[in-house]
């Protein structure tokens, strides 16, 4: 009798917490945002009528286009967690990028070139390539760039975009054309060059390329769609979700230095919040033998994620300030 009361109490036990968790998980869905269908459906996304990339617009009405387009629209929108990461991470960098281009005249459009080179983060890439905008180290040097056992500018935001721009700016001379000056960027100019004269055509999207560097421009024109209007696309970005802007001061160092964790300790930060902010110190010292002035950037307290308010403008995006 004892055993089949405890097995009946442990039977009902179970079904309440199967009904409860039902309704929690029900609970939960209720409160996402759009409708409780979208999240067990696979669905097209929507192409825009019309759009551009620097103010060229996308013959989005030439079928090939269109399809391209969409291919690269879906993979980044389907590619969740890569992608939010970007947007989250775009708050910081965004800023710093469009200032650099602003004063190189370069178009605003051009940062999502280092979202897909390097997803906004300082990797290395299995050809060598560095930083946000993936330098090789040949074509680093030739923009400007120092590149050595000690210091490697490639991983310096500010001087890696500089750089860019100065490619950029050298292939406008050469094509007059913002969409060729992006694929120039992946293709190089010598590449686009040989295309151009061998198909007799100057419009990106008249010339057969390499289905590397034709995915590359379309890849630029799907993460400024989604970018710029997220929540079209499933990405539902609250103040709080964003990395934030980290202010920062800069020391002048026009001599050798000895040991970075102290130089970090003498500055108020940790050894690893001094590597954070300056990847392109690439030793734990600096010899400096030629006595060049180098901005080392150290970010001010405090350390944590309310460093710097950020305010979402009306499609989910924040404006850093």
């Amino acid at each position: 009798m004892n055993k089949t009361v405890t097995y009946i109490l442990l039977a009902i036990i179970i079904l309440l917490l199967i009904v409860g968790l039902d309704r929690f998980v029900i609970h939960k869905k209720s409160e996402l945002p759009g409708t409780n269908e979208q999240y067990y459906k696979i669905v097209a996304v929507p192409i825009p009528e019309t759009m551009s990339f620097a103010g060229e617009p996308l013959p989005l009405d030439i079928f090939y286009v269109r399809e391209a387009l969409d291919r690269e629209l879906s993979v980044n929108t389907y590619w969740h967690s890569a992608t939010l990461q970007i947007i989250k991470k775009s708050q910081r960098w965004f800023p710093i990028f469009d200032s650099v281009l602003n004063a190189n005249d370069i178009p605003q459009d051009f940062k999502y070139i280092a979202v897909i080179e390097s997803a906004l983060s300082n990797v290395t890439s299995p050809a060598g390539a560095v930083g946000y905008w993936q330098f090789l180290k040949g074509t680093a040097k030739e923009n400007g760039l120092e590149v050595n056992k000690e210091v490697d500018e490639r991983y310096n935001v500010i001087k890696s975009t500089e750089a860019a721009c100065r490619y950029f700016n050298k292939s406008f001379e050469k094509f007059g054309n913002w969409t060729l000056v992006a694929a120039a960027y992946n293709a190089g100019n010598r590449g686009v060059s040989r295309q151009i004269e061998r198909q007799k055509s100057e419009s990106f999207y008249d010339l057969l390329l390499s289905d590397e560097t034709t995915r590359y421009i379309y890849r630029i024109a799907a993460m400024k769609i989604i970018f710029e209007n997220p929540q079209i696309y499933g990405f539902y970005i609250d103040n709080e979700d964003v990395y934030p802007k980290i202010s920062t001061r800069y020391i002048i160092v026009d001599d050798k230095i000895e040991d970075f964790a102290d130089f970090a300790k003498d500055n108020g930060v940790s050894y690893k919040l001094l590597k954070y902010f300056n990847p392109w110190l690439r030793q734990n010292y600096l010899k400096n033998r030629k006595k060049k002035t180098y901005k080392i950037m150290i970010p001010n307290p405090p350390f944590d994620h309310t460093h710097e308010s950020i305010i979402l403008n009306n499609n989910g995006i924040s404006n850093a300030q």
